[in-house]
């Protein structure tokens, strides 16, 4: 079995060989089951992401959730070793580039723990563990409580096989344009 490193790279290759219209295409069916997603939990936070390294974009259903009175957040790293903090956030609104080359918001007057949160996977398992970037900001932010539900967004071919780590934290669904998880 590959170690997690060489994943990584084997599927962010992969991912950045997707051409800009199946990129297209898969974005908006992602969308779309988002929507759908949220029109069963009607959460009133959720935690999303700024798409970077070939991320799926998500900014067309971040609209559409701002305008039916969703409050969006963005994940900020405020240390190394500490979990995310999230700062509201509406599309449109300023952001500048962390260390991490992430958009997060130029304000962050008041940190907001969202209901749930859309989760960029690198890679994930049948178990539904995700495989991110490797600073393992995600799972301190998934071990502290109260939890919120995560979703996992990836591309189809994301799907891999690897073995959690003991620190690894399940994620409670993963979206793919094609399934769900």
């Amino acid at each position: 079995m590959q170690n997690k490193s060489e994943l990584r790279q084997l599927l962010l290759t992969a991912r950045n060989a997707i051409s800009a219209e199946q990129k297209l295409l898969w974005d908006k069916q992602l969308g779309e089951k988002i929507m759908a997603w949220w029109s069963i939990h009607r959460v009133h936070s959720l935690g999303v992401y700024w798409p970077m390294r070939g991320e799926p974009d998500l900014n067309a259903a971040y609209a559409m959730l701002t305008e039916l009175g969703v409050q969006l957040a963005l994940p900020v790293v405020v240390s190394d070793n500490a979990p995310l903090k999230f700062y509201p956030w509406t599309p449109g609104d300023a952001v500048i580039k962390d260390r991490y080359g992430a958009a997060v918001p130029t304000e962050l007057h008041t940190e907001l723990l969202p209901q749930a949160l859309l989760i960029p996977c690198v890679g994930f398992n049948p178990q539904r563990f995700r495989l991110g970037y490797g600073g393992g900001f995600y799972d301190r932010t998934l071990a502290t409580l109260p939890r919120p539900q995560t979703i996992g967004v990836a591309y189809a071919n994301a799907e891999t096989t690897f073995a959690a780590d003991p620190y690894d934290v399940a994620l409670d669904m993963v979206m793919t344009p094609s399934t769900t998880f």
